[in-house]
């Protein structure tokens, strides 16, 4: 073949991809309706400062090693919590999430706030409104038990939850 021609092909694939393709049309899509759109969860109010304490009508749950997975004996508690709860519509609730002493102070902070949001979830899904409930985590901070033993740690990784009476009913 010839020179010419072969460079003179090789310009014009050169032309054609430089190019490109013609843009793509832009299809508008409707926004969902309202009522189409998921219900967002309730966000958490601020109930820090307060005085909240815990109740005889009110049990701690408990959490297995490096989860914040409710254990069915957890949703048993908390179920019963909620029948409590629902009795008294003036209360505000602040749920506390605790580890155990192993684990870095931020991993523990962490996995305190996921255990709290897992029980302050479960009451909202029994029926509890998000705007009653808050959360707040210990992290390793508030031991109840101090021996350096599975039972004792088993003690710790725990979701407290306390009430406060807000007056109003």
């Amino acid at each position: 073949m010839n020179l010419k021609v072969i460079r003179l092909c090789a310009v014009g694939v050169l032309g054609l991809s430089l190019t490109g393709c013609p843009p793509k049309k832009q299809v508008k899509t409707e926004e969902p309706k309202l009522e189409e759109q998921q219900a967002k969860p309730a966000e958490e109010p601020s109930l820090r400062g307060k005085d909240y304490q815990e109740v005889a009508d009110i049990s701690t749950v408990y959490f297995d090693l490096d989860q914040s997975t409710l254990r069915s004996d957890a949703r048993d508690t908390l179920g019963k919590n909620y029948e409590a709860l629902k009795h008294h519509p003036d209360w505000e609730v602040l749920v506390e999430g605790h580890c155990d002493e192993r684990g870095t102070t931020e991993y523990n902070l962490g996995l305190g706030q996921k255990r709290a949001a897992a029980v302050r979830q479960y009451y909202m899904s029994l029926g509890l409104s998000g705007t009653k409930a808050a959360t707040i985590s210990y992290g390793k901070e508030n031991p109840i038990c101090t021996e350096h033993t599975e039972d004792c740690w088993s003690k710790n990784r725990r979701g407290v939850t306390k009430v406060r009476a807000t007056g109003t009913k």
